[in-house]
């Protein structure tokens, strides 16, 4: 099996958990450590994720530590309508609203924790023939 699985930096872990299970309906697939200091690696559908602790001791930083995210994370939902009005309903803040760009149903969002996320879904065939 071949995957990527990104991993996400945030201080109060325990609180981002909560939101992407609220925002996203992620589910914790394994969790160590309690509170805000664990790795819980979750899952939406089938797409999985990691969440940690941030902290300068590890050299793992938070967007807010670096005053800035270093990547946006795409989230491929069959109605990105729906699931950026969930997440901005859940406490993140719209980057841009839901529209069509790019032979795509896109909005961006940026979740309380910093992380930049794209939310949308191919409007037809993807790749493109």
């Amino acid at each position: 099996m071949t995957s990527i699985q990104p991993e996400l930096w945030v201080e109060r872990a325990g609180q981002a958990v909560a939101f992407y299970a609220d925002a996203f309906g992620a589910r914790v697939l394994h969790q160590a450590g309690q509170g805000d200091d664990i790795v819980a690696q979750l899952a939406v559908g089938e797409a999985a994720f990691w969440v940690a602790a941030a902290g300068p001791d590890s050299g793992r930083f938070s967007p807010g530590a670096i005053g800035g995210a270093t990547s946006r994370t795409l989230l491929v939902a069959d109605d990105p309508d729906a699931v950026v009005r969930r997440a901005v309903d859940s406490g993140a803040t719209e980057k841009s609203a839901v529209c069509d760009e790019h032979g795509w149903r896109l909005g961006r969002i940026v979740d309380p924790f910093g992380h930049e996320w794209e939310i949308g879904k191919p409007i037809g065939p993807w790749p493109p023939p």
